[in-house]
């Protein structure tokens, strides 16, 4: 069905009449390719069905362009059999016979006798026009043969007494359309049509006619934005769309703006070839040069002067292949497809080439020059190598690894198979990889060891396998850091940098060997027996002292004050506006939130956040975990998922480390929120996280599955997936409580099936452990456990003891658990509703919903103790700000939304607690003070 062409048809219609009446008209229907000129003029004569029309039609073709009157011939015979019988002609021979006497087919210059036969062929069809009107239609005007155009110039011109419409269409930009025969034609048109593209509304009728169902209206723009409302690229994109699966919904919009039908590819890579040499350059330089060319870059490319350029560009635009007239850019990407399909290889590489220097001299960016050469198909020239080495420096800086080894590995092409600048290039290029194919890092890394000559270089690119602290070694990196550290020495013999480099070699090689119990006990034993401080004076003393407070924290054998303290003494030596994110974050962060004091690094990473801010730069994901790390052992859930998904998002697809260790940090989000539906979503999102070698991210992860078995009621293999976790952190040294809380789930599911021998036996290595480490956070875990399994008068003991250790821990909702469940175990009257109010307040603040835990079958609820509030994360955190005294417009100013949606999250809250307004909120959040809930 034609959509939107009914002006058109009715200006053929209204022709017609004229044509009855004895007046006769030439029409023309002009536009750039995929118009639907074709195929309206098809349908044309179907609206015309019932009248008294005569149609004669005749389709060129530019494989016909030398058959002689092709087009005259195809109009008649599309004549209807009654009127080109014999009782319809006067000539005694015949109508058959007479147009084979005037246009005879083996002619071999009919040119000649042309102007004789032009008055009989015009007398046959004023003859036809007699008994009722004609209707010519002449498809693609533009590739008519020269003595069909001849002969409809000549019918053209006299019209009188034809009874006749002659309808044309023609093919804007094409090279043809500007032939002298043609424009005789065409300058004869009583009316020229140029169809609009269609509207949205016809848009949104395709949509729906190709998928069966309405389209949703972003999806529908984006379908007309990518087509420009052309009829062919619409339905080529459409059924594209259709064929790869995806639903006319908002969600698939973004595709219909990249994807490249080859159907459509095809048809307009052989639009493309039969253009004039000019135009072809023209494409070619704009697909070379991509969105970086401008006009006068593209001609220069071309070989063109501005004469030749600007006539160019203009048989682009009118072809419909440009966003704008004289602005050398494809209006969709299937257009560049097109242009590069019309080369051949050899071709498209020789453009490439001559792009790069084209770019070079004319003093562009490396990338842009380096991107050329990527694509060239000959070595480069003598500056090549240093433009693409700057090219990957400044993609590793905007974070793009595989595009700085893309330019790397082309370096390599032109550079000599021996030597330093080989191997120089050999650990850029691993540098580059080691963000995402660490086989390739090493293998690199290793080759251009080979190609060095002294210890020292050695050790500088062994060094570069593994940049941080967040990753893994395979056996075969740890392999050259050995080789490397061996050929240096030990440091304590070394001076200067040498030192420096193998003070940092045996920091990596001890953290790849942290999952080894003996070397987590070696790291406690050095820690311990030194006579004096490690010193941390340099970048390489701190890596190494990072590595062995932080092997210290895993085991847990270290006091945690020491831990905090030493881990302190780095982070004061490292300047939070420094550029880069320090090597050694990774490692102090979990030394902190396991040791329960997070405040030295929460002002370190705030202040960092402000430089940055200052200095116009972006969010840093590493930044963002270690941020996520601080909320979380704090006890404020709803922030520190915020902070873990919004570095999972910028690490994914770029950072596989980040995005480990953001995944670790959403599953104890989720863990800690007892929220079974993010633990589901994070298991998702996780990818290939568990095969990745990393035990933290691991360890979270299976955790997260057992919490998610157990919701669905599989307690049996929800514990047994808990202790296969316990077992692996045991057999690797880590038994640090705080990072790893592997016990106390075990202790819920056995409490869940009954078991509570096992249960209580488990809360006692729990709490011994927790003893061993000191952190405030793990005791007081720990006794609240020991205290609900107990139930007694000592349980409650247990659990005023747990109260106590945990006010003096960061951890709020620990303390809110713990001031529960002592409300819980048994008191009544004032005592149990202010700990509840508390508790309450705290949960809140930390934007948790209470969920019950462990609740007695049939225990009462104590009167006059408020309801356990069901509130989502959101609901917790404006509330909990709306309680410490900002108004609606401080809270929405503080969360980046509306006044309306505050508001809104409010009166939800207010119903689900059972309270009128901000006095009783306040009244309810009393008990723990004022919150603030940006800490």
């Amino acid at each position: 069905m034609l959509l939107e062409r009914t002006y058109e048809t009715a200006l053929v219609q209204d022709a017609l009449h004229a044509a009855a009446d004895g007046r006769s008209s030439l029409l023309l229907f002009a536009g750039p390719l995929g118009i639907g000129r074709s195929a309206w003029l098809r349908a044309l004569p179907e609206h015309f069905d019932g009248q008294d029309v005569c149609v004669m039609r005749a389709n060129a073709a530019v494989m016909e362009q030398e058959f002689v009157f092709g087009v005259v011939r195809q109009l008649f015979d599309s004549l209807p059999l009654a009127a080109s019988g014999e009782d319809a002609a006067d000539s005694p021979l015949g109508e058959d016979a007479l147009i084979e006497y005037l246009l005879p087919a083996g002619a071999e210059d009919p040119a000649e006798p042309l102007d004789a036969v032009l008055p009989d062929l015009r007398e046959m069809l004023a003859r036809h026009g007699r008994e009722r009107p004609l209707l010519i239609l002449v498809d693609d005007l533009q590739w008519a043969d020269a003595w069909s155009l001849r002969c409809l110039a000549y019918l053209a011109g006299r019209p009188q007494g034809m009874r006749a419409v002659l309808v044309c269409t023609l093919r804007d930009g094409d090279a043809r359309a500007g032939h002298p025969l043609v424009r005789e034609v065409t300058d004869a048109a009583t009316q020229v049509m140029r169809p609009a593209p269609l509207s949205p509304a016809a848009t949104g009728q395709l949509v729906r006619e190709q998928f069966g169902e309405r389209g949703e209206e972003e999806f529908v723009r984006a379908c007309r934005r990518a087509s420009g409302g052309n009829p062919v690229f619409l339905r080529s994109l459409l059924s594209a769309l259709d064929a790869a699966g995806l639903r006319p919904t908002a969600e698939h919009a973004g595709t219909a703006g990249t994807l490249r039908p080859a159907s459509l590819r095809e048809r307009l890579a052989g639009c493309l070839r039969a253009q004039t040499r000019p135009v072809r350059d023209l494409s070619a330089a704009i697909a070379t040069l991509g969105d970086r060319g401008s006009p006068g870059l593209a001609a220069r490319l071309a070989g063109l002067d501005a004469i030749g350029a600007s006539g160019a560009l203009r048989v682009l635009h009118r072809l419909g292949l440009l966003v704008a007239d004289g602005v050398p850019g494809f209006v969709h990407p299937v257009v560049q497809d097109a242009a590069e399909a019309a080369m051949t290889m050899a071709e498209r590489g020789s453009w490439h080439e001559r792009a790069a220097v084209l770019l070079h001299e004319a003093g562009h960016s490396a990338e842009e020059v380096a991107a050329q050469l990527t694509a060239a198909a000959t070595p480069g020239n003598g500056w090549s190598a240093a433009v693409l080495r700057t090219a990957a420096d400044a993609a590793l800086r905007r974070g793009a690894p595989r595009q700085a080894a893309r330019f790397l590995r082309r370096a390599l092409l032109d550079s000599p198979e021996q030597g330093e600048d080989r191997a120089r290039l050999l650990i850029d290029l691993a540098a580059a990889e080691n963000a995402y194919d660490t086989a390739a890092c090493e293998r690199h890394t290793a080759q251009a060891m080979a190609l060095l000559e002294t210890p020292h270089d050695r050790a500088v690119a062994a060094l570069r396998i593994s940049p941080g602290f967040l990753s893994t070694l395979s056996p075969s990196a740890a392999d050259i850091l050995r080789q490397a550290a061996a050929g240096l020495g030990a440091a304590d013999r070394l001076a200067g940098s040498a030192r420096g480099l193998a003070l940092r070699l045996e920091a990596r090689l001890g953290h790849s060997a942290r999952q080894d119990p003996s070397e987590l006990a070696r790291a406690v034993r050095w820690l311990r027996e030194r006579p004096e401080e490690p010193a941390v004076s340099t970048g390489a003393e701190r890596e190494l002292l990072a590595v062995a407070v932080h092997a210290a924290t895993l085991s847990g054998r270290l006091p945690a004050y020491e831990a905090a303290r030493q881990a302190e003494r780095i982070l004061e030596r490292v300047p939070a506006a420094g550029p880069g994110s320090p090597s050694v974050l990774p490692l102090l962060a979990p030394v902190f939130t396991g040791a329960d004091q997070v405040d030295t690094l929460a002002g370190w990473l705030a202040a960092r956040e402000q430089h940055r801010r200052r200095d116009g730069d972006g969010p840093e994901p590493l930044v963002q975990v270690e941020l996520a790390m601080v909320l979380l052992a704090r006890g404020r859930l709803a922030h520190a998922r915020e902070h873990a998904e919004r570095a999972f998002e910028h690490a994914a697809g770029h950072s596989p480390d980040g995005a480990a260790t953001a995944v670790a940090v959403l599953a104890a989000v989720a863990l800690e929120a007892r929220d079974a539906v993010l633990g589901e979503r994070v298991l998702a999102d996780a990818g290939g996280q568990r095969a990745a070698g990393n035990l933290v991210s691991t360890t979270m992860l299976r955790l997260t599955e057992a919490q998610v078995e157990a919701q669905r009621g599989e307690l049996d293999r929800a514990l047994d997936t808990v202790l296969a976790c316990g077992r692996q952190l045991e057999a690797s040294g880590w038994r640090n409580p705080v990072l790893f809380p592997w016990r106390p789930w075990a202790i819920r599911l056995l409490h869940r099936r009954g078991d509570l021998d096992t249960a209580r036996a488990l809360a006692e290595e729990e709490y011994a452990q927790a003893r061993i480490w000191g952190a405030p956070v793990a005791i007081g875990r720990a006794q609240r456990l020991r205290g609900r399994l107990r139930g007694d008068s000592e349980g409650t003991a247990l659990l005023r003891d747990a109260v106590d250790v945990l006010r003096g821990s960061a951890n709020e909702l620990e303390l809110a658990r713990a001031l529960r469940a002592l409300a819980r175990a048994g008191l009544d009257g004032p005592e149990a509703r202010d700990l509840l109010r508390e508790s309450a307040a705290l949960a809140m603040a930390c934007g948790v919903p209470w969920k019950t835990e462990w609740d007695r079958p049939g225990q009462p609820r104590l009167a006059g103790t408020p309801s356990e509030p069901s509130l989502t994360p959101t609901e917790s955190r404006v509330a909990a700000l709306a309680g410490s005294g900002l108004t609606n417009q401080e809270i929405a100013a503080e969360l980046g939304v509306g006044s309306r949606v505050v508001e809104k999250h409010l009166t939800n809250s207010y119903r689900k607690l059972g309270i009128s307004g901000r006095p009783q909120l306040k009244a309810i959040l009393g008990g723990a003070g004022k919150v603030s809930a940006g800490s």
